[in-house]
């Protein structure tokens, strides 16, 4: 069983930046592959990023491309989301998830409890 946890969720202007965390609670979650999905009111859940569990492939969705960075820490145990260049679009609940590098929610085993992201105009 993996456990994530969330942070670095916020209220920013526009054009801000954020970086989000996501902590895994078990040894063995180095070697799960992660990904990020986010999901605004009255929306489905949407992919955002994924890395491999060496760091070695990225996938982004093209909404984000070039804006996020999607990266883990030394450990592997951390995952972080980067965004720069923020638009109010961006405001939704961020989720970080385990289990894949794909854009299908249904391929990642674990989900943290998701962060806030709100972008003002």
């Amino acid at each position: 069983q993996v456990q994530l946890v969330e942070s670095g969720g916020g209220l920013v202007q526009a054009g801000g930046s954020l970086r989000l965390s996501c902590a895994a609670s078990a040894r063995t979650s180095s070697y799960y592959s992660m990904g990020w999905f986010r999901q605004a009111p009255g929306k489905e859940r949407e992919f955002v990023a994924a890395i491999s569990w060496n760091g070695g492939s990225t996938n982004y969705a093209d909404s984000v491309k070039g804006r996020f960075a999607i990266s883990r820490g030394n450990s592997k145990n951390t995952v972080y989301l980067q965004m720069n260049s923020l638009k109010p679009e961006d405001t939704a609940v961020y989720y970080c998830a385990a289990g894949s590098t794909t854009g299908r929610p249904s391929l990642y085993a674990y989900w943290g409890q998701g962060t806030q992201v709100t972008v003002s105009s």
